[in-house]
């Protein structure tokens, strides 16, 4: 939902402001569009990890780790013979 209400917002706000297809593709071929459409995203994701980290610091409970179940055996008999 809120991808989709991204796209509607920059649909018409570059609707808006006169830019025409050509005009983005000549803006999307610029190395600095490049870096700023993939360091963007990136720099948010680490953003939101850094809160979530801060988050479980700050609260002063981490959660507690589980222990792992025990493995059990399947009973084993040797076989007649061998």
């Amino acid at each position: 939902m809120l991808g989709t209400t991204g796209v509607a917002l920059g649909s018409s706000v570059a609707l808006f402001a006169g830019v025409s297809p050509a005009q983005a593709a000549n803006i999307a071929s610029q190395a600095d569009t490049q870096v700023a459409v993939f360091m963007v995203p990136l720099t948010l994701l680490v953003l939101v990890l850094l809160f979530e980290v801060a988050r479980f610091a700050l609260r002063g409970r981490i959660p507690v780790e589980v222990q792992p179940r025990r493995q059990r055996r399947p009973e084993w008999t040797p076989r007649r013979g061998g």
